[in-house]
């Protein structure tokens, strides 16, 4: 796609552009209260990565450390309108690849059981065969070593 730019998002006025998709493609879409799709995780301390297309937000993704040498990637939306253009395989490389700057070693990932085989072509492997919901959705946890 022409005109695509990353952005690694920390600063308050950034994290607005991940919110911005976050609220169109699942407070919007899929009905998902704004206390349930923003929680402690979101703020300070949590990088995103905002994809912008002529500087408008379309796809979004957020990391938190959650020990160690582990994060886990989360919040993984590409606004409906340009799905199917890879652009989610796109915001978790450039997250992989903040992760693998920052020196982190493992990524974990609550994966909706309809995106598993999204995350084992990048790479993800299944922890384990349970599945449990998140919210509203049926995940499993998968997890990547760097």
């Amino acid at each position: 796609m022409e005109d695509l730019e990353v952005m690694r998002a920390e600063e308050e006025w950034q994290r607005a552009g991940a919110y911005s998709v976050r609220i169109q493609g699942m407070n919007r879409q899929y009905h998902i209260s704004l206390r349930d799709e923003f929680d402690e995780h979101d703020g300070e301390g949590t990088r995103y990565i905002v994809l912008l297309n002529q500087g408008y937000p379309i796809a979004t993704c957020r990391f938190y450390e959650i020990g160690g040498n582990a994060v886990t990637i989360g919040r993984v939306v590409v606004l409906p309108e340009y799905r199917e253009q890879h652009l989610g395989e796109r915001v978790i490389r450039e997250a992989e690849s903040w992760i693998r700057e920052l020196g982190y070693k493992e990524i974990i990932v609550d994966s909706r059981t309809v995106a598993i085989g999204f995350y084992e072509k990048l790479g993800y492997e299944k922890t384990s065969e349970e599945v449990y919901m998140s919210g509203v959705f049926e995940c499993v946890k998968m997890r990547k070593t760097l």
